[in-house]
């Protein structure tokens, strides 16, 4: 099995056609790896040649940009949510941030864990129920993954909601992610989704209105979405994602911000905890109304042509509808008269 993750410092920049650089990832990229960008605009890997891939622009995702306009339009309002739990683990239990730990390493206990708990815990506070393992799965190899599948086979016992595997990147440059939000510097995010496993779909679309819904609340915070090869153990749930928050240069605790606002829009992407589903919003915007007025001509056109069909002809469903009308107004001027006698 290839190893996923390169080593740190060690990373891949995928450039767009024109040279521009899309991103900059500690993954191995393979051709037909995708990324859908903060902003809608989706990529397939064409071309990969050692540290450097090659990405042809797809077009914008309708179904992304469908959900950015519905949460733009969207209110959230405070209310108990159904019952769920989270479940968070970490694959790459070493993975640690250097200006903080010491090490971009530390086998066993690394400083992944205590962003796995800010996540637990800006959760909590949003009466979420949390399952946080801290069960290590070193070494740091291909192997990683079947170590960690028997722990989200474990936490998936307890059917939880949705199940996060919390990495970092790296990436060594540590303003490729970090980010100015709100007046604090704090982590940019990515989430990951297999491209390999059955799920996939559902997992892709919990990841985009999951990084829609961020973005309204926090502009930038979800950096993108990246469609790499491989399941990441994502077969397991419909609601699996991978979060790398930030990378192994970056101070940990801007990782920890980072995902403590993601925490807070986790329960209403979810319909869980402290708050529920969006709800629609009352003020019909024009695109709705053109829906609406669409699904009226529709429904129309096809009460005409089903007369037409059931009477033989168009001459024929005339007479006919002519013939209705009259009968339903004679049984209306006839239940008029009736009420008007007993009056």
């Amino acid at each position: 099995r290839l190893l996923d993750e390169l080593a740190p410092g060690q990373y891949v920049t995928v450039y767009d056609q024109q040279g521009k650089v899309l991103t900059k990832i500690a993954r191995s990229v393979v051709p037909g790896d995708e990324i859908i960008t903060a902003d809608g605009k989706h990529y397939r890997v064409t071309k990969v040649h050692d540290f450097s891939a090659r990405a042809r622009f797809l077009g914008a995702d309708k179904e992304f940009l469908a959900w950015q306009e519905f949460f733009a339009q969207s209110t959230l309002p405070v209310a108990v949510g159904r019952p769920g739990d989270v479940a968070i683990y970490h694959t790459h239990s070493d993975e640690s941030y250097v200006p903080s730990d010491g090490a971009a390493s530390i086998p066993y206990n690394g400083g992944i864990f205590d962003v796995g708990d800010r996540f637990a815990r800006a959760l909590e506070r949003q009466r979420v129920r949390v399952i946080h393992s801290r069960t290590p799965h070193d070494p740091h190899d291909a192997q990683a993954y079947v170590r960690s599948r028997r722990t989200a086979a474990q936490l998936l016992k307890s059917n939880p909601a949705a199940i996060f595997d919390v990495h970092r990147d790296g990436v060594p440059d540590p303003d490729f992610y970090r980010q100015h939000i709100r007046g604090e510097t704090l982590s940019q995010l990515r989430l990951v989704i297999g491209r390999q496993n059955p799920h996939m779909q559902a997992n892709l679309e919990f990841a985009k209105k999951l990084m829609a819904r961020t973005n309204e609340s926090y502009p930038g915070l979800v950096k993108e979405i990246f469609m790499g090869a491989g399941d990441y153990n994502q077969d397991l749930s419909p609601q699996s994602l991978l979060i790398e928050a930030g990378t192994y240069t970056l101070y940990k605790e801007e990782a920890q911000d980072g995902v403590g606002l993601l925490a807070s829009v986790v329960p209403a992407v979810m319909g869980i905890g402290a708050q529920a589903r969006p709800r629609i919003p009352e003020t019909r915007t024009p695109g709705a109304w053109s829906a609406l007025l669409w699904i009226i001509v529709i429904t129309l056109g096809g009460i005409a042509a089903f007369l037409v069909l059931s009477a033989g002809g168009l001459g024929n469903a005339r007479q006919r509808l002519k013939t209705f009308v009259t009968k339903e107004l004679e049984f209306l001027r006839a239940l008029r008269k009736h009420g008007e006698d007993n009056r």
